[in-house]
This record gives C-alpha cells, sequence and structure tokens, in this order.
C-alpha cells in the first residue's frame, strides 16, 4: 500500500514534464522512444511511461498522431471529449477542456463511434456556418467505448439474426451468427456485447451474452434499462456484511457528544412515497430576523472512507430512481434505516444553523454535527394545505416505484397549532429568500415533474403531474441556503473540496436560443445579460410555448457538474454553491460532509478524478431515469390505445408545421402531433405566414395557445412518437 500512495504524486510530476516539453516552442512531434530519451527514462519504467502518456491522451491534454508521435491537440487541430448523438443521426463532441465549445459532426463523419464514446476528432475549417455551428470535426479516434454491450431486440430473416438496439441514437443493427445461443427467441430482449467495430459501411457484429426474455413480460422493459445503462443492482457481500453491523440504535456516547436538538420543532418535508427521508428543518422568528437549522442525515458517522461501504457509494456515484424502483448507493438498512430521519425516533445528523437579518442577509453561520428526534413528517401536499388554509390530507402508504397498495390505509397528520405555525413561519422566510435570489438574477428552470403510478404488476395506470408549488419552493430554498453556506465555508478554509458548479453559458449558444425564442414569437434583447434572459423568461410564464422554451435555454447553458474548483453556479446566480443536503443518494454530498468535519478526504488530483467520476455517473442516472418514464409513458397511451374508452386529454397547440399541429399533453407533459388530415369536419390549409390552418369551407383556424381535447390515435414507443385526434 504504501508504494501505491507514493506513486501518483510520481505519475502526476512526469505527467507535468511532459507537458513541459510538449508546449517547448522548439517541439517537433516525437514518439514514446524519443520522448523517453528526452525524459532520461530508465528502460526497466518504461511501462509507467506508457501508461501516464494513455492518461494524458485520454485526458485529451495531448493526442496521438501519424506514425506514434505526440503533439498537443491545439497544434494538430484535435479535439477531445465525449460523442453525443441525437436522435437524427449528427452528433455533437462535448469538450472537457473549460471554455471550448461543443463541436457539430455530422452523420458520415461519426465513423463507428457510438453515443457517449471518448473520442479524438479533427475540426474541419470549412465549418457549418449556415446551421449556426463555427467548427465542424470528423471522428479518428475512440479512446474509450462507453459500452461494449447493447440492449435490444431479437429478430431474424432467412439467413441470419440481429438485434435492434432499444436506443434510437445506435442507426445499425447488430449482426448476431446464427443459431442465437442461450435460448434466446425472436421478440426476445437481449443484451449484446458487440465485436470490433472497423467501418460504418458494414454493421456490427455480437454475441447474445443475457436473454432478458420476452418484451411483453412484466419487469423486462426495466431490466432493459438496467442492462443498457449498466446500473449495479445487488450490494456485494461485504457491503451488505458491514451495513448489517450497524446498530439500529444511537449510542449514548455519541450522542453526548453532538449537540442536542432533539426537544426542537424540527421536520421533515418530502414526497408522497418518500422512504429515505435525509433533510430536516426548523425556523424560529428572532426579534431582528429569523434562525434556519438544516439538519441532515449524517450518513458520513456510518460511513467510513476506504471501507466497503464507502467504496460501493463511490463507485455508484448516486441513487437511481427508476419509474418502478430505486437503485440506492446505499442499502437499505442505512438509506431507509438508521440514516432516515423518522418522526418520533433519535437521528444524527450535521446541522447548518443561519441567523438571516430581517431583509433575508446571512448574519451568522455555525455548523456541528447533531442529534435531533423530528416532529412531524409531513409531504409536499401537506405543508402545500397548511400555508393554504385547506384541509390537510393523511398521509398515504406507498412503497417506493409509485406500487399501489390500496389495502394501506392512509394515516391521519396530527395538524397542532404550533405546526401550522412552524410551517407558516417557515414560508416567510423561504419567500423572502427566494424573492432576494431571483433578484440576484438567479434563473427560473423548475419544471414540474410527471410521476408515473403503476400497479402490482409494473403496468402504468396513471399519469400526475407535480408542480413545484411553494411547498417546493419552501424546501428547496433553504436546502439552497444550507449548500452556499457550506461551500463558502469551505473555500474560506482554503482546502481541497468538491463543489457543485455551473460554468458561464457560451454567448453564441445564448443569442442562438435568442432566435429559436423569437421564432416562437418572443423578443429579446442582448440574452447574455442575465437580466434580459430572466425578462425573457418572464414572458413565457403560463403561456403554451413556456416549457419549450425552457427546455431550449437548458440545452443553450453548460451542464451543471462536481468540479474541485468552486466557480460558483450561474444558473442559481450564487458565488458560493456545493451539495450538502444529500448525502444518503449522493456520494458529492457525503465528501462535502467529511470535509466540513475538517476529515481528510484526498489530494486534488484525487478529488479531481472523483469529481469527473460522480458527475459521469450523475449524468448515466439522469438519462436511466428519463428512459424509464418515457417507456412508461408510452405503455400508458399504449394502453389507452387498446382502451375502448380512452381517456379525453387537454392539449395545447405549441407549434404548426406544414403536415399538422405539435400538441403538448401540459398534465402529463408529453409531446405529440395531430396530423393536418386528422383535423375534422373539413379540408385544412396551411397558412405559413400566420402559422396556422385555415378550414376551407367553415374558415376555423388552428393556432399556436388552442387548447383541445384529444385521444391517443397511434404510438410508436422506439421512436417515441405519439399522434393524437381531436374530440368532442
Amino acid at each position: 500500500m504504501r508504494h501505491s500512495k507514493n506513486k501518483q504524486p510520481q505519475a502526476d510530476s512526469l505527467k507535468q514534464r511532459i507537458l513541459q516539453i510538449l508546449r517547448a516552442p522548439s517541439y517537433r512531434p516525437l514518439d514514446k522512444v524519443e520522448l523517453s530519451k528526452i525524459l532520461r527514462w530508465p528502460a526497466d519504467k518504461r511501462a509507467e511511461l506508457r501508461a501516464v502518456l494513455r492518461e494524458l491522451e485520454t485526458a485529451g491534454e495531448i493526442a496521438c498522431i501519424r506514425k506514434d508521435r505526440y503533439v498537443l491537440p491545439k497544434v494538430a487541430d484535435l479535439v477531445t471529449g465525449k460523442l453525443q448523438v441525437h436522435a437524427g443521426g449528427n452528433a455533437h463532441l462535448l469538450s472537457e477542456t473549460p471554455g471550448q465549445k461543443d463541436v457539430f459532426i455530422s452523420a458520415p463523419n461519426i465513423g463507428t463511434a457510438m453515443n457517449g464514446d471518448k473520442v479524438v476528432a479533427r475540426i474541419m475549417h470549412e465549418g457549418r456556418q449556415q446551421r449556426g455551428d463555427a467548427r465542424e470535426a470528423r471522428v479518428i479516434k475512440i479512446l474509450e467505448r462507453a459500452n461494449t454491450t447493447i440492449v435490444g431486440t431479437l429478430q431474424s430473416s432467412k439467413k441470419f439474426f440481429y438485434v435492434i438496439p432499444d436506443d434510437s441514437r445506435l442507426q445499425q443493427n447488430i449482426y448476431v451468427k446464427p443459431p442465437a445461443p442461450n435460448g434466446a427467441r425472436v421478440g426476445d430482449k437481449v443484451v449484446v456485447k458487440f465485436e470490433e467495430w472497423e467501418s460504418r459501411h458494414v454493421n456490427p457484429e455480437g454475441e447474445i451474452i443475457e436473454v432478458l426474455g420476452p418484451a411483453s413480460t412484466p419487469g423486462v422493459d426495466m431490466l432493459s434499462i438496467i442492462r443498457k445503462f449498466q446500473l449495479p443492482q445487488a450490494f456485494p457481500e461485504a457491503v451488505e456484511r458491514e451495513a448489517d453491523r450497524i446498530s439500529e440504535t444511537v449510542h449514548p456516547e455519541e450522542l453526548a457528544r453532538r449537540e442536542d436538538c432533539r426537544g426542537q420543532f424540527i421536520v421533515t418535508i418530502d414526497p408522497d412515497d418518500a422512504k429515505d427521508f435525509d433533510d430536516a428543518i426548523i425556523v424560529e422568528r428572532l426579534s431582528n430576523g429569523w434562525r434556519l437549522g438544516v439538519h441532515i442525515a449524517d450518513v458520513s458517522h456510518y460511513v467510513r472512507p476506504g471501507q466497503p461501504l464507502d467504496r460501493e457509494a463511490r463507485k455508484r456515484g448516486n441513487s437511481t430512481y427508476l419509474a418502478d424502483r430505486v437503485i440506492p448507493m446505499l442499502p437499505e438498512r442505512l438509506s431507509n434505516g438508521i440514516c432516515s430521519l423518522k418522526p418520533g425516533v433519535e437521528r444524527l445528523t450535521f446541522g447548518a444553523f443561519i441567523d438571516f437579518d430581517s431583509n433575508g442577509k446571512v448574519r451568522k453561520t455555525h455548523f456541528a454535527k447533531s442529534v435531533i428526534k423530528s416532529a412531524a413528517r409531513l409531504t409536499y401536499r401537506q405543508a402545500f394545505a397548511i400555508l393554504e388554509d385547506k384541509p390537510v390530507p393523511p398521509t398515504p402508504n406507498y412503497e417506493r416505484g409509485g406500487q399501489v397498495h390500496l389495502d394501506a390505509k392512509p394515516v391521519p397528520l396530527n395538524v397542532t397549532p404550533e405546526l401550522r405555525e412552524r410551517v407558516k413561519t417557515a414560508w416567510e422566510l423561504a419567500s423572502l429568500l427566494r424573492k432576494n435570489r431571483f433578484a440576484a438574477g438567479s434563473l427560473d428552470l423548475d419544471f414540474p415533474e410527471v410521476k408515473v403510478w403503476l400497479d402490482d404488476q409494473g403496468k402504468a395506470v396513471r399519469l400526475e403531474k407535480s408542480d413545484n408549488d411553494i411547498s417546493h419552493q419552501l424546501v428547496e430554498e433553504f436546502m439552497l441556503a444550507a449548500n452556499e453556506v457550506v461551500a463558502k465555508a469551505l473555500k474560506d478554509r482554503n482546502a481541497p473540496a468538491i463543489y457543485r458548479i455551473h460554468e458561464d453559458p457560451d454567448p453564441d449558444r445564448l443569442r442562438e436560443f435568442r432566435d429559436l425564442a423569437a421564432s416562437h414569437g418572443f423578443r429579446a434583447g442582448d440574452v447574455t445579460q442575465r437580466r434580459e434572459l430572466q425578462r425573457l423568461l418572464a414572458s413565457t410564464r403560463g403561456k403554451p410555448e413556456e416549457y419549450v422554451i425552457k427546455l431550449d435555454l437548458l440545452k443553450s447553458l453548460m451542464r451543471a457538474r462536481y468540479s474541485t474548483d468552486p466557480v460558483g453556479h450561474y444558473g442559481l446566480a450564487k458565488v458560493n454553491y456545493t451539495h450538502f443536503t444529500s448525502p444518503i443518494r449522493r456520494y458529492a454530498d457525503l465528501l462535502v460532509h467529511r470535509a466540513l468535519a475538517r476529515e481528510k478526504i484526498g489530494s486534488l488530483s484525487e478529488l479531481n478524478e472523483i469529481a469527473t467520476h460522480i458527475s459521469t455517473t450523475e449524468r448515466t442516472s439522469s438519462d436511466a431515469e428519463r428512459d424509464s418514464t418515457q417507456l412508461k409513458k408510452m405503455e400508458y397511451f399504449q394502453r389507452q390505445l387498446a382502451s375502448r374508452r380512452p381517456e379525453a386529454l387537454r392539449a395545447i397547440v405549441v407549434d404548426v408545421r406544414s403536415y399538422g399541429l405539435v400538441v403538448e399533453l401540459p398534465d402529463c407533459l408529453v409531446t405529440g402531433l395531430i396530423h393536418v388530415s386528422s383535423l375534422p369536419d373539413d379540408f385544412y390549409q396551411f397558412d405559413g405566414t400566420r402559422l396556422c390552418f385555415v378550414g376551407r369551407k367553415s374558415r376555423k383556424v388552428y393556432k399556436i395557445g388552442d387548447t383541445l381535447k384529444v385521444i391517443v390515435s397511434r404510438v410508436d414507443a422506439y421512436k417515441r412518437q405519439i399522434d393524437f385526434v381531436p374530440v368532442g
């Protein structure tokens, strides 16, 4: 172990020496042997040199060109990054170099690279000015495959078997040599390990390594997503053993070491079906302001560095919430047990205590390991009812994943006068913090969510929209405040730490967004100015196009990620920001807890690797969650299509094309098409100037903003497309 600890500094030193040589004005491209001579590197350590060169190349800091010679990428017009393939076949290369713009790559120039692959691409100087991309590139080398396995459906022709990938971004079918192994049958979902793929003009070949079962079998759809994104399932035995050794009760000696908050009126506010409660709050009114206490489950007390629980949590990076299950970062004994801040039981927490003045400005902060006994568990619905002075619903008994258990009776909530007063006092402070945040330039990028309710067979039976109402905003503002003061404390100490960052956007991408918004009828000035961007967003509020415009803006911004460099958060308009409030489900927060407690959490180099890794696992989870929800939405509409009495749903026209109306179902957050041929009782002609359809006889007009009642008429689950027809 001692040798491995010394190995990293040596590798870092060698990296710096190599980069120094390549940056020299007189440098000419050299191969490994020539570099080793200049470095005076011992022949018996050539393997170490090769490993460091590979690391630098994979990181995009150097590039290997013809005759295996090394250069700085910029010198050879090369860029390194991850490939993001779009449904149409074209792609963008997402640069991992700060300040470097993404690059467009057309389908013919992708070669045999696939979505998520880490590649090297060469800039093509003719560019694509006509579509707004200043640079276009061609993939010349695949550094790392994102996946060596593909999930798809087995099909056959007369001469061979082939697999159609579930991911529509993969344009080629994969040939499987007959006979299909492992008892696979046509129509089965299978996992294919594909072999080397050398030419885009020839389909890749592969070997079936797992048969998931017929696509219609309950659970196979979610299992396909788990395999597609290579998500973990069972925990290793060593992890389960360590979790089993953790006591369900808190030791009296540990209680004595902590700030005792058990007598305070602390509450949790979470979704209806939550099981892991990792944050609790209390707000007290002071003579000249408020005191906020944010108590977060002290996962770091139980999960110790280097132990099996910690290693597995780091590997997973975060929990993943699929439509029918949760794939947790930590075993259930911790996430739903000893670390969950259930009402009426003692729990160890890490508290952030913030004093605000009457204007909502931070006056004083302190942090302490604490112990609490939550006074009440509220759902968002219950908190909202209290704030609106409406009857408070009981607490439902749901299992995580959304399964409805009709025999589990809801539990009435004891709404005492103190509980009402506490919740309302909390909103007084939260609403002020929210007002201040937007006054400082924060962008309103909150999106409603749709919960897919499933029956006991895992079939989608109901879609339920959840808006970001004041109960959600109450919790959100307090979590943001805690994250902000913790980030400032860590930055002031100048010690290595992990931050949540959102870098400033590329001005060109913002200007493209402005043009796109203008095409929807929303005019704006210089959207590189935050106030103008806020004004544009405000002008869409409550309009049919609001969701589409917000989504387009989100695509124009940088993606939030983890970093050791505390550059702040553009979207939230915060100079200091990190993630502190969810250590049950995010490894970043666990590291932040350790750093706040002044524990050593690793060198800057190690933390950079962790930050990159957990940013990747977060993206993977986000994609898997979105896929699972979309899949279940498609299933819901397929069942509607098969129903004798399909439900009439509210739709709003958000765009008009020559072939029909693009509609959004605001209660389901689904976009679909009403083909012009489906418009009733007349022949309709497209008016491209006014963007509408006009009936030839009736002169009836269909335009953007119209509200219709529709039923589903066609579902293409593979392409994720739904067609509707008007009713009524």
